[in-house]
């Protein structure tokens, strides 16, 4: 087979199994979703496309070696995926050695500045900055309390949460930072009683979660008008949990199943009818980006005219979709990130609603060219 019909190669690295399973498999299952689509279309420049899956397994070491394994052995022409920050981070050393374009699908902390990486998920200026102004005008909270993961996402999150609540005459009366496996919330939650804090801005990711949402809800915090929030929280994550544990927390994603545009709901049927019973497609696993990432992808291909890697990234620096999921999206030139949709959720009997549609958000992230902005 010659290089004008062989299938082009796109890796997708995801966590099918560990504890971030439930959003891995969402992210599997929208990468077939979209690939077999392109692929029922005629494929791409007269090619079709052939989907290089890889487990992850919630491990960051997995991912660096399942990513040295896609450039170097299987020679994709594309690599997407990881949920947390930290394994972007993996994953970003090979692609670098590599010199391979990667696209990073997840909600993330931003400052992701390398000339080779593109962002396609939420980053704080589209979180924060639009729901905490949002959050305490509609419900006069001024006291926050942060209890944290201790790596990347949360440090700078809570860096940010910081700036806007001192901005708007609030403040944070409790940050702390722990493993993530970490499971007595006893103390913290005692401090946060102590503390009268309001508001619950949370980072504790899983498996952490469970434990400190449970105990958070023991101590009546929910009940006394507390208000808890959740930035990455979505469909799948809610389903795990009672909902009196999370019923009224707030979330600020690109899209929720409650979206209600044309191409949101009609996507989102697709998924549903080849996935039943499977992970939901959601905003926060980093599902969405994923499938906003390869459509951008193939339009940058497309305006290209080629694979060829300094044609394409020059295309999609400034690529755009008319439709996705929560509407369109499209880079901000210089950015390699995405001005989207946004929409505040709020939980309600195990189900987000859409709280508020907050339109389109600049990601207001790093010129190209910076090696790092701060």
């Amino acid at each position: 087979m010659n290089s004008t019909t062989s299938p082009i190669k796109i890796g997708v690295i995801t966590d099918i199994t560990g504890p971030l399973s439930l959003l891995g498999v969402a992210n599997a299952n929208i990468a077939k979703l979209a690939i077999d689509e392109m692929n029922a279309d005629g494929g791409l420049l007269g090619r079709p496309l052939r989907l290089h899956l890889e487990d992850s397994a919630t491990t960051d070491s997995v991912a660096e070696a399942k990513a040295r394994k896609l450039i170097q052995e299987d020679r994709v022409d594309a690599l997407l995926g990881g949920i947390y920050s930290s394994t972007r981070q993996a994953i970003k050393g090979p692609v670098i050695e590599g010199k391979k374009l990667y696209i990073y699908p997840e909600q993330y902390e931003g400052q992701e500045c390398h000339p080779l990486i593109f962002c396609t998920g939420p980053v704080p200026a589209q979180q924060v900055e639009s729901m905490i102004p949002w959050l305490m005008e509609k419900t006069g909270a001024k006291k926050f309390y942060c209890p944290s993961a201790d790596y990347i996402w949360p440090h700078i999150l809570n860096k940010k949460l910081r700036e806007v609540v001192a901005a708007h005459g609030g403040s944070i009366v409790g940050e702390e930072y722990f493993p993530i496996d970490h499971t007595d919330y006893a103390a913290t939650v005692q401090k946060i009683a102590s503390s009268r804090a309001e508001v619950v801005f949370n980072t504790i990711v899983p498996p952490g979660v469970g434990p400190f949402l449970e105990q958070l809800n023991k101590s009546g915090f929910n009940k006394g008008g507390g208000q808890l929030v959740c930035t990455y929280f979505e469909e799948n994550l809610l389903s795990l949990f009672p909902p009196e544990q999370v019923d009224g927390m707030y979330s600020c994603l690109d899209y929720y199943q409650s979206v209600n545009d044309p191409f949101s709901r009609d996507l989102l049927g697709r998924y549903d009818k080849l996935y039943p019973g499977s992970s939901k497609f959601t905003g926060g696993s980093a599902a969405t980006g994923l499938y906003r990432g390869l459509k951008l992808w193939e339009a940058a291909v497309k305006e290209a005219g080629s694979l060829d890697q300094d044609a394409v990234i020059h295309a999609l620096d400034h690529a755009k979709i008319a439709q996705g999921p929560g509407g369109p999206a499209e880079m901000v030139p210089g950015q390699h990130h995405l001005r989207l949709n946004m929409y505040i959720g709020h939980a309600n009997n195990g189900k987000f609603e859409v709280a508020k549609d907050l339109g389109v958000i600049d990601p207001k992230e790093c010129t190209q060219g910076i090696p790092f902005c701060a």
